[in-house]
């Protein structure tokens, strides 16, 4: 049997996706731009779903007409048509209810990165505390083992010098039976 050398199985799909890249460029780069969209006011008396195809376009209830989004204006103004009878961008919603939603979106958004931010912040601050506190108790703990060393140090220097002043008859034990007897 002869061995068969095989791609690796993420070479083979690294080159497909290449291939398919290569080909959307070459789609692209072939098709004809779009056709200048239509103006709004040739989908008036038609109907809401056709009119919104385009985006730019706004369509009015009380007189089904279609027309141009006041784009200098945010909102478009009453004497052009009324927000419970402006549609723009679906028409199963009005134009008011659309503002009062992405409003209450946005206001909830706004108040739970707040909400976030504050308890972040509540969080860090109450971790700084606790690592103060632990660094606190840390640094008491060294400063008592410190001061156990030192004592313990003080009592073995105090036996060294006892010893020593034991060997030369300077230290007054009670055991000594000659030691030297002082008055007052």
């Amino acid at each position: 049997m002869e061995a068969v050398w095989r791609w690796p199985l993420w070479l083979q799909g690294l080159a497909l996706l290449w291939g398919r890249a290569v080909a959307g460029l070459e789609q692209i780069s072939t098709t004809v731009p779009p056709a200048p969209a239509q103006a709004c006011s040739a989908f008036s008396l038609k109907s809401c779903e056709e009119c919104l195809k385009n985006v730019s376009c706004l369509w009015c209830y009380t007189n089904s007409t279609c027309i141009d989004y006041p784009v200098r204006s945010i909102f478009p103004p009453s004497s052009l048509c009324s927000l419970s009878d402006a549609r723009w961008g679906v028409c199963w919603i009005n134009f008011e209810a659309l503002l009062i939603a992405m409003a209450v979106v946005a206001g909830l958004i706004l108040v739970s990165l707040t909400v976030c931010c504050c308890y972040c912040c509540y969080c860090r601050r109450r971790s700084r505390r606790r690592r103060l506190e632990e660094e606190e108790e840390q640094i008491a703990r060294k400063r008592e083992e410190r001061r156990l060393e030192s004592l313990q140090r003080k009592h073995e220097r105090k036996m060294k010098h006892d010893e020593i002043r034991k060997k030369y008859g300077l230290l007054q034990d009670s055991d000594n039976p000659y030691s030297r007897f002082e008055n007052e």
